[in-house]
């Protein structure tokens, strides 16, 4: 289905940002945005913010300049805004949410129910008004609705101009002040955050704690923190000189203003968030690849020596995992990106992730490696992660497995082995819910972690035995290059791979996501030189067989399933089709049978792996 098709008489114009080499400033242009659905759009926002954050109250008063750009076919009368910070009280639906699940996120629990007013997380917008006139304006929950006092017409920006007054809650969920491991500030989602509107309407979620979809845009933020702080996030330092910490140059003289505080000025161009972390206790490095980019670590040196070890061990790694990712999908986009401890765990923001830093060296890897991945799939492709996780955090799941195995030699013959038993457990208890579902719907978290982590990630490594691993190589190379910068939708990753295999793919789409249909290929019969095949789960596939003879010879076979239209490459050989409606498949081979497997990679997620042999093992 085609997103929106606009009016002849509208161009579908972005803005577009890049970065001057040399100082790092945005340099803005406008031009027409390249793609092969000539009737997309998406919308634009410029945020200049100045906010001066008190460390000892863990509050802080911001002024926010936004330019919105309606790049809409569509006429709007109202704007919407985040406020992620407002879930962190007593009584929110985050809270309430989570003390109803059955199995709770254990960081989160009922710890919001027992926040004291100065534990609590809010944003309290004073003053809102659009191109200089006071606009009405509401908080519900975590959303800030506006109504408009004139509408914003395709193609117009307007600007919005704000005060806000906000404080940082107690570290719960991401964001927060002084974490289990002694980080000051995690500042993520911590300002007033336009919502995105594009061709399906406004995304308007509440924050119940998962995850978030936003628009692209320029970021110029201007900081006051005590002069003690060191601060690392997304943007580029703009003053290193008066700021020093590590980002000065050492060939040049600091100058420090005098005072209590530093400002620190930063500008991020093309980003769709804009993440901080700071503490006074943080070491800085800098690691400095040969292509350019800086990559920069910011961790307390109060860690243990074993740990502060891991830390450094990780610098030249993390620059292996930015080539890996960047060869196997597509090459990152900007100068630096920044590994910082802090959050709750792992959680990707744009140009640098939070990761808690207490962790042995495999941990302290893997989760660097998942969260560099999204770069990626949630900041540079960026899918709606609340409607669509599993394009996100199973995509980044699937390059983030290769990358470690690669990396760290791990020697896997199916390094996304954990995934497979993950789905296999929640269709075992019954727990599964369709990929279709909104991550904040699911019944469970250990649904919604299934689903959008493992079977997520299945949907690439199976797409490997169902259109072979070379193509599905290509098909992420061409994703990137065809829909970075715009927000693809399943139907986008399901058609890439139609283009790059030549075979129709619908089926997959439909069976893997939208339903819970399961996968169960059996051995029925076996006499002679005859063989005969069952499927008894709902969802279809094509077959690989391999077949050992009683004189001890091998042969692979392929049995292309009829809808897709084609067969896979592959040096087996391809037999006659089967359709999805005829229950069993029989074939003859030219030799007496002595036994026979399906599907030898492991890689089709067969829910009983028991009748897929014969003799069984």
């Amino acid at each position: 289905m085609k997103k929106i098709i606009l009016s002849l008489l509208l161009l579908p114009v972005i803005s577009c940002a890049t970065v001057n080499s040399t100082t790092n400033k945005i340099v803005t242009k406008t031009k027409v945005h390249k793609q092969s659905n000539k009737g997309y759009w998406q919308q634009h926002v410029d945020y200049t913010m100045d906010i001066d954050m008190n460390v000892k109250t863990y509050q802080y008063k911001g002024t926010q300049k936004l330019v919105y750009t309606n790049n809409s076919p569509d006429v709007l009368n109202k704007v919407f805004y985040h406020l992620y910070f407002n879930a962190f009280q007593p009584n929110s639906q985050m809270d309430v949410r989570s003390r109803n699940i059955k199995d709770p996120d254990r960081r989160v629990g009922d710890r919001i129910s027992k926040l004291s007013p100065s534990e609590i997380g809010y944003i309290k917008v004073n003053s809102l008004k659009q191109d200089g006139s006071i606009v009405k304006h509401e908080t519900v929950g975590t959303i800030l609705e506006v109504t408009l006092n004139k509408s914003i017409q395709p193609g117009e920006s307007v600007t919005f101009d704000m005060t806000f007054d906000a404080q940082v809650p107690k570290q719960i969920r991401r964001s927060g002040r002084n974490s289990a491991e002694g980080v000051a500030l995690s500042m993520t989602q911590w300002y007033p955050k336009m919502a995105e509107y594009d061709f399906e309407g406004w995304h308007t979620p509440p924050y119940l704690g998962r995850e978030f979809h936003g628009v692209w845009g320029n970021f110029d933020v201007t900081l006051h923190i005590d002069k003690n702080y060191v601060v690392g996030g997304t943007g580029y330092v703009q003053n290193p000189q008066e700021v020093g910490h590590g980002y000065e140059d050492k060939t040049k003289p600091l100058n420090v203003p005098s005072g209590d505080k530093l400002t620190w000025k930063f500008t991020a161009p093309n980003v769709h968030d804009f993440t901080w972390g700071a503490d006074p206790e943080f070491i800085h490095d800098t690691y400095k690849m040969d292509n350019g980019i800086d990559l920069h670590f910011l961790y307390k040196k109060t860690l243990e020596a074993e740990y502060l070890e891991n830390w450094k061990k990780l610098q030249p790694k993390t620059a292996e995992l930015m080539k890996y990712f960047s060869e196997n999908i597509g090459q990152y986009p900007y100068k630096q990106y920044s590994v910082i401890q802090g959050g709750d765990g792992g959680m990707e923001y744009a140009m640098c992730t939070l990761i808690t830093g207490q962790r042995k060296w495999g941990s302290l890897f893997g989760v660097t490696a998942h969260e560099m991945a999204h770069t990626w799939f949630q900041f540079l492709l960026a899918t709606n992660e609340s409607k669509h996780p599993w394009m996100d955090e199973g995509f980044t799941t699937y390059i983030s497995n290769k990358a470690e195995n690669e990396i760290l030699g791990e020697g896997k013959e199916n390094p996304h082995a954990g995934s497979y038993r993950g789905y296999n457990y929640v269709v075992g208890n019954n727990l599964e819910e369709p990929l279709t579902t909104h991550a904040d719907r699911y019944n469970t978290n250990t649904a919604y972690g299934i689903a959008s982590y493992s079977k997520g990630n299945i949907f690439l490594s199976q797409l490997e035995y169902v259109i072979g691993k070379e193509n599905v190589a290509k098909t992420l190379k061409k994703y990137f290059e065809d829909f970075s910068f715009k927000h693809p939708t399943p139907n986008d990753i399901k058609r890439t791979a139609e283009k790059v295999s030549g075979l129709q793919l619908d089926w997959y789409l439909n069976e893997w996501t939208q339903t819970t249909h399961t996968i169960d290929y059996g051995i029925k019969a076996v006499n002679g030189k005859e063989i005969t095949l069952e499927r008894i789960g709902q969802m279809p596939m094509p077959i690989d067989v391999e077949v050992t003879y009683t004189d001890g010879s091998k042969e692979s076979f392929n049995i292309p399933l009829r809808m897709m239209r084609g067969e896979k490459p592959t040096n087996a050989t391809v037999i006659t089709d089967w359709t999805f409606a005829h229950p069993t498949y029989t074939f003859t081979t030219q030799k007496d049978v002595k036994s026979v497997e399906i599907d030898p990679s492991k890689l089709m997620a067969d829910i009983n792996l028991g009748n897929n042999t014969y003799p069984v093992k």
